[in-house]
């Protein structure tokens, strides 16, 4: 609002106070709307002054007051924006509209003088506003300019509402500024699909969180969730899967944060060229989770008739790598690993050719033998109640030749063909009488001697006598004895014996008896 403005509202001159004036003659005269304008006519094209502005004006400055002729000077203005100025203030307004019309300016020549010397300043009190026409008096060496002079401009209770509304602007601007810069414009990427968001959020787990995205320990963040975020920053989230991955024959369970198979190939470094997959590199891997068979390309080397044969594969058994190799097992022939096993990288497998007969034999089946305790019988007398007999079976051997050399016999099969008898031995309890009376004086070590070398189990050649003292089995039966003689023990012949020389004498020993008396 201007200074004329502000007189008329409040209750200056009216509008129509502000027509043009008859002023001297001039060699500039006002354009007119007939006129072709100030381009028209340019006769000093550096002091040619522009375009003035239409009804917009920035908010007042306290003026410095004119040096004359009632035009308010800016501290660095330059004579075009005098002229300018000047001519604003020469502008008519229409009649009861309480404003003033910017018109086109005129073209004003402006001699440079000697500076003037300052008007006293003016006071902030309602002013009537002079007359727009009137001329200010010109100084010494000084051209007066051509044209209407500006009023000067005076200052009452108008800068009371231009202050607070200023301080409005102001506020308003720092608000809009910090507003402004506390939004950060960045790009988020879920899964490999990116966003552009914009946030008022100081760090990126507060920027996931508004947005609703939960992270868990097998997701990646970059950056990090703490770190603080700027604006223009790239955050990436990728979720963790998990996946049940068997790498050659082994099983384990990992996480990937991978959305295809082969970029979860590629995060745990599996050379997936020559490899068997169990999905396609390009199958996504679901958040659920996949279960993924890979068997990577592997060497492997087979001994097989003399020669050394080395074969790439990814195959899952030795015998599937045979079959690549083009090596055939026949009858009986094998590996040294077992066909079914997983070939490892870098193993060497020997084919043994297997050639042979089968071989039946008969053999021998050894009898047990049960002892049991028979009171009747002296302590040291063993008693065979029932002979044992072994038994029979037939066994079937392999003969083997493994490339070229003969195995030991192995067998395959084992018949029962007669079944063995268990033999039942008695084992006497009863306590043997310390002496016979008549007969303990003799001395039967030396007539043992004599007839068997004192040896309890000896037997003559014809099987007839045995024992110590050589009894045949009907007198040592006859005695009181059980089985054999040369079964019982040394204790028990001594007294079977002095009982016979106490019932017959020493005749029953014709060439050793003499010993009895030595």
């Amino acid at each position: 609002m201007s200074d004329t403005q502000g007189s008329h509202r409040r209750g200056g001159p009216l509008p129509e106070a502000y027509e043009a004036q008859p002023s001297a003659p001039s060699s500039v005269r006002p354009a007119g709307p007939d006129d072709p304008g100030p381009a028209a006519w340019d006769p000093e094209p550096a002091l040619r002054a522009p375009e003035a502005p239409a009804a917009e004006f920035p908010v007042p400055e306290f003026p410095v007051p004119a040096p004359r002729g009632g035009r308010r000077r800016r501290p660095g203005m330059s004579p075009v924006e005098l002229a300018e100025a000047d001519t604003l203030a020469a502008a008519p307004v229409a009649p009861g509209s309480g404003r003033r019309r910017a018109v086109a300016p005129a073209a004003v020549a402006v001699t440079p003088s000697a500076p003037a010397a300052p008007a006293a300043p003016a006071t902030p009190t309602l002013a009537p506003v002079p007359a727009p026409h009137a001329p200010a008096p010109a100084g010494p060496g000084r051209r007066r300019a051509r044209g209407r002079a500006t009023p000067a401009p005076t200052f009452g209770g108008n800068w009371r509402r231009i202050v607070p509304q200023a301080l409005v602007v102001a506020f308003l601007a720092g608000g809009t500024t910090a507003f402004v810069a506390a939004d950060k414009a960045v790009r988020l990427t879920v899964d490999g699909v990116p966003r552009n968001l914009h946030t008022f959020a100081d760090d990126i787990g507060e920027l996931l969180a508004a947005e609703g995205l939960g992270v868990g320990p097998h997701d990646l963040v970059a950056p990090a969730a703490g770190e603080p975020l700027a604006d223009g920053e790239e955050i990436v989230v990728r979720y963790g899967r998990p996946l049940r991955l068997t790498l050659d024959g082994q099983q384990r369970q990992v996480w990937t944060t991978a959305r295809t198979v082969e970029g979860a190939l590629h995060q745990f470094g599996i050379r997936a060229e020559g490899a068997y997959l169990s999905a396609p590199r390009t199958a996504p891997v679901p958040r659920a989770g996949l279960a993924l068979s890979v068997r990577t390309e592997r060497s492997v080397t087979f001994m097989a008739d003399g020669r050394e044969r080395t074969i790439r594969t990814n195959a899952a058994t030795v015998q599937e790598a045979l079959d690549q190799a083009g090596i055939t097992l026949q009858g009986q022939d094998t590996t040294s690993v077992p066909p079914t096993d997983f070939p490892r990288d870098g193993q060497t497998v020997t084919v043994l050719r297997i050639t042979g007969t089968r071989e039946v034999r008969e053999e021998r089946i050894p009898y047990v033998t049960e002892k049991v305790e028979d009171p009747d019988l002296f302590a040291g007398t063993e008693v065979v109640e029932r002979a044992g007999r072994p038994g029979a079976r037939r066994v079937t051997y392999s003969l083997r030749t493994v490339n070229g050399v003969r195995q030991k016999p192995r067998p395959i099969a084992d018949e029962v063909v007669r079944e063995p008898v268990t033999q039942l031995v008695k084992v006497g309890t009863k306590a043997l009488p310390s002496s016979v009376a008549g007969a303990d004086g003799l001395n039967w070590a030396a007539l043992a001697q004599c007839e068997s070398g004192g040896r309890p189990a000896a037997t003559d050649a014809s099987g007839t006598y045995g024992g110590l003292y050589q009894f045949d089995v009907r007198t040592w039966q006859g005695l009181g004895g059980s089985g054999r003689p040369q079964d019982a023990s040394g204790t028990e012949q001594t007294y079977r014996a002095k009982k016979l020389y106490v019932q017959r004498g020493a005749s029953p020993w014709p060439h050793c008896g003499r010993r009895l008396t030595s």
